[in-house]
């Protein structure tokens, strides 16, 4: 796809050939997730995740600074020649280094026949994770949206806002790989707490510098968003696997669902913001709250096994049950 696009000479071959190579990219990302949940035990893959997914903020840094210079050194089809020769390499890469498993039992394929996607949506536990995967990336990209728009209103060129976007990659990735230390310590559950707690943290001072007294500067925001970013980066590697191991018999319907939501609720926050894109520092601000009460409702969905018992802990106290235990506890 990504040759055919080098070589189009007409806008619906160019757009045909994109939705293809995203439909071949986005497959991969899901399904290098579902190799690890496939190969590794849930320990073992939480240190996978925790030194892949960081390398992933590298393409938002690295991509439009390597297009720059591909566009001044030649024109724009040398970008898809040079995306398609890297397909070839990493097929190869596959085939060499990526052990094919040829066994496949009428067990494994009863499993996706039972397991659907509606049974993945009715566990709070999986759900909780792949909620808060989608909102922190919705906070993520309510900034990034807007954030050259902002940058412009205070003047700034196009060359400094393409150098803006690196302190929050540089973050996100130390994020991600402190993270390892962290769970090591003291386990992915309370890692996972301290992190959006510094999340949490970050969401307020955010509100604070865009909605209550906005800042005149734009650092004071680039410097909140950093840290931000980098409990991101630790963040993702631990809800991604918690989610996937939840339906690890199903690994790569479960990270296809999970990546589909996950860019939905990202795409719905960078829409929603971007209406209101004259607002600048302000949409932000709003989109960033709104995200983080998603995140805030998946962290305490995430705790349960079934909806029952989550509903069961937000219903409304019975008078009567609160009588009997008063009385019990006068007894006493």
């Amino acid at each position: 796809a990504s040759l055919a696009i080098a070589y189009s000479d007409n806008i619906v071959i160019f757009n045909g050939a994109r939705f293809f190579q995203a439909l071949g990219a986005c497959s991969a990302s899901v399904i290098w997730q579902a190799i690890v949940i496939d190969r590794y035990r849930a320990s073992e893959a939480q240190q996978v995740f925790s030194n892949i997914m960081p390398l992933v903020a590298l393409s938002p840094a690295l991509a439009p600074i390597l297009g720059a210079y591909m566009l001044e050194w030649h024109q724009w089809p040398s970008i898809f020649v040079t995306l398609g020769i890297l397909s070839l390499v990493l097929i190869i890469a596959t085939l060499i280094w990526v052990k094919h498993d040829t066994k496949t039992t009428d067990a494994s394929s009863s499993q996706e026949t039972k397991v659907g996607y509606l049974t993945m949506l009715a566990n709070p536990k999986y759900l909780g994770n792949v909620l808060i995967f989608g909102a922190c990336s919705a906070a993520f990209f309510s900034y990034l949206t807007l954030w050259p728009i902002v940058m412009e209103q205070h003047g700034y060129e196009a060359k400094a806002i393409g150098l803006s976007f690196i302190p929050q990659t540089i973050m996100f990735i130390l994020g991600g790989y402190l993270s390892k230390t962290l769970i090591r310590k003291v386990g992915p559950e309370v890692s996972l707490t301290w992190i959006l707690l510094l999340f949490a943290v970050c969401v307020g001072g955010i509100a604070l510098v865009t909605l209550l007294w906005p800042a005149q500067s734009i650092y004071p925001l680039l410097a909140i968003f950093s840290v931000m970013a980098a409990a991101n980066g630790a963040c993702y590697p631990i809800v991604v696997n918690c989610a996937l191991q939840v339906f690890k018999q199903v690994s790569a319907k479960a990270a296809g669902l999970q990546n589909f939501l996950q860019i939905s609720i990202a795409f719905g926050a960078s829409s929603l913001v971007a209406l209101w894109a004259s607002s600048g520092e302000k949409a932000i601000g709003v989109g960033i709250v709104l995200s983080a009460v998603g995140v805030l409702i998946g962290y305490q969905v995430r705790r349960y096994d079934n909806w029952r018992a989550v509903f069961g802990a937000i219903s409304t106290p019975d008078p009567a049950k609160i009588a009997l235990h008063q009385e019990n506890d006068s007894t006493k």
